[in-house]
């Protein structure tokens, strides 16, 4: 079983889709072994991002992270880092299928409700980044 990271971005949360994105996520039958909310830092946003810190969207994407309540789950299923950024769809909301979490929920590319590991390796690191103490 492959495990990887969900985040519900603040957007998300400031428009109460929390419920509904868990209960799309259980009905791709994703197994939540971990839940929390908390909000970042901005240093704690910049940690987290700090793979696109020579990026141009990178203060921006760290000043939303950490502008409100987000929630992070540890997400459970074959393929799950594959499978859950199916659901996602890609980044940019209007190249994502209609069916997708970011095509239904996201406002623009940026305030995109939902992220999720890019790999194996990147889901291991994030796990522990919100999730270490489980160790």
């Amino acid at each position: 079983m492959e495990q990887t990271l969900a985040i519900i971005k603040p957007d998300a949360v400031r428009r109460q889709l929390v419920g509904v994105i868990i209960s799309e996520i259980e009905m791709n039958q994703f197994a939540i072994s971990a839940i929390r909310t908390l909000r970042l830092s901005l240093g704690q946003a910049a940690q987290f991002y700090k793979q696109h810190r020579e990026k141009p969207f990178y203060d921006s994407l760290v000043a939303y992270i950490s502008s409100g309540q987000i929630f992070v789950l540890v997400l459970e299923k074959e393929n799950a880092v594959q499978e859950w950024r199916g659901l996602m769809g890609p980044t940019d909301p209007a190249k994502a299928g209609l069916l997708t979490l970011r095509r239904r929920f996201a406002i623009d590319i940026q305030l995109n409700s939902v992220h999720g590991a890019d790999s194996p390796s990147t889901a291991s690191r994030e796990i522990d980044f919100f999730f270490g103490e489980r160790k």
